[in-house]
């Protein structure tokens, strides 16, 4: 990976918007995110993706599990 891009499955944040997702492709000049618990991936451009910290990544994957008990 390109320095400072974390690793597929890493959850990482869109610094333009602070929205959370994980990662799950570099694709061309875009790092994939996608919602916690699912949905459509989105892509960030590699300068504006860090990676989450302990707090963001525990609230992601709270949201993704809470999602998920959601589904029939």
């Amino acid at each position: 990976m390109s320095s400072g891009i974390p690793p597929v499955g890493a959850f990482a944040v869109d610094t333009r918007d602070g929205r959370v997702g994980q990662v799950m492709a570099v694709d061309g000049p875009f790092v994939q995110l996608r919602p916690p618990g699912g949905g459509i991936e989105w892509d960030v451009p590699p300068k504006a993706v860090r990676a989450a910290q302990a707090g963001e990544e525990l609230s992601a994957r709270v949201r993704g599990l809470n999602w998920q008990s959601r589904l029939p």
